[in-house]
């Protein structure tokens, strides 16, 4: 996956997020079960997106390969300290 599709994809769920989270303070979805599940999911993959982002561009800074590095399983990226 290279930084652009990484982009577009944080763009896609970060759209979907505000979506959500506007239906739900308009009243439009209820805030069941289902819908904070689906903002979780969305919450845990943009993390990933932006991990895999930045250890992208820092690989290239080091003149290492980007494509080299992967996503990291949500466990391990949802520990970080931000």
């Amino acid at each position: 996956m290279d930084d652009k599709t990484i982009l577009s994809r944080i763009s896609e769920l970060v759209d979907e997020e505000h979506r959500l989270r506007s239906d739900a303070q308009q009243h439009e979805a209820a805030t069941d079960d289902e819908a904070r599940e689906r903002l979780r999911a969305l919450e845990e993959s943009l993390d990933q997106c932006w991990d895999l982002l930045r250890r992208r561009r820092a690989a290239r800074q080091a003149h290492g390969d980007p494509d080299a590095q992967g996503e990291r399983p949500v466990p391990e990226v949802e520990r970080y300290l931000q």
